[in-house]
This record gives structure tokens, C-alpha cells and sequence, in this order.
């Protein structure tokens, strides 16, 4: 059984603990997001129940999560990261992602990926580099799947 972490700062707490997690919450934020747009409570449940994940909360209110899609030993995908709109522009998003990148799981991985389009200047402070070498990185992209048709 894969051990729980936690990290307090001021009143806010970040958990790797599945069962404080907000998945209502999590799903109305991604599902009006630019990358999950329309994403179904389904399968935002799926995607957690696989993922390393890690909820930031003020008290007991969820205010921003981020996961990591990973093997627990080799590779690493960094996704779903957010910060409430009221909550944001106090180092919240920051102080999340040095939880994140503390976590032991995520010191002994070899690759750790990331797809953004937004806040490089967050990435970059913790060493995530563009990939801009010609066909080294692949993909299949479906950006509107989560959408009805």
C-alpha cells in the first residue's frame, strides 16, 4: 500500500490522500478548462484512481490539484494541474508544485513529461524544458473527446 504525504503551510494543506479529494469539484473545474473541456465525472474518477494525485486544500475546501500519470518507478506525465481563480496570484500554484516535485515517487523518476499551454514561467522554475528536437516527442491529440457531439 502506497504511503499518504502531506505538506502545511500557513492554512492551507497539499495531500496525496485519494479520500480528501473532491471529485465533483475537480470534475466542474477541468470540464471548463481549455485541455478537458466537457471531461464526464466518470471518467475524471478513472483517472484519479490511476494517477498519483495531489489536492490542495484551504481547511477543508479543495482549491487546486495536480496528478501525475505514472509508473511509480520510471516516467512520469504531469497534467490536470489548477488553482481556484480566487486563489490564485498567491504563490499557491508554486508551493503546489514543490509538493509535487518533493514527492519521493517523483525524485527517482528518469522522465517526467508535461503538455501545457499556459504558465511556462511555473514550469520552468522547477527545471521542465520545451522539447523542441524534430520528431522526438509523438502523439495522437483528440482535443475535443470529452465534448457531445
Amino acid at each position: 500500500m502506497k504511503k499518504d504525504f502531506y505538506w502545511n503551510k500557513e492554512n492551507y494543506q497539499v495531500s496525496t490522500d485519494k479520500s480528501l479529494l473532491d471529485i465533483t469539484a475537480i470534475q466542474q473545474f477541468l470540464t471548463r478548462s481549455s485541455w478537458a473541456k466537457g471531461i464526464d465525472i466518470d471518467t475524471v474518477q478513472c483517472a484519479i484512481e490511476n494517477s498519483l494525485n495531489f489536492g490542495l486544500y484551504d481547511g477543508n475546501m479543495q482549491i487546486g490539484f495536480a496528478r501525475f500519470v505514472t509508473d511509480f518507478s520510471t516516467f512520469g506525465y504531469l497534467c490536470d494541474v489548477y488553482i481556484l481563480e480566487k486563489y490564485q496570484k498567491q504563490k499557491l500554484s508554486s508551493w503546489l508544485m514543490e509538493c509535487c516535485q518533493s514527492h519521493p515517487v517523483i525524485q527517482k523518476l528518469r522522465r517526467i513529461m508535461l503538455v501545457t499551454s499556459s504558465a511556462p514561467w511555473l514550469y520552468k522554475k522547477f527545471d521542465y524544458l520545451p522539447v523542441n528536437r524534430e520528431n522526438f516527442v509523438w502523439q495522437i491529440f483528440r482535443p475535443n473527446i470529452y465534448e457531445k457531439q
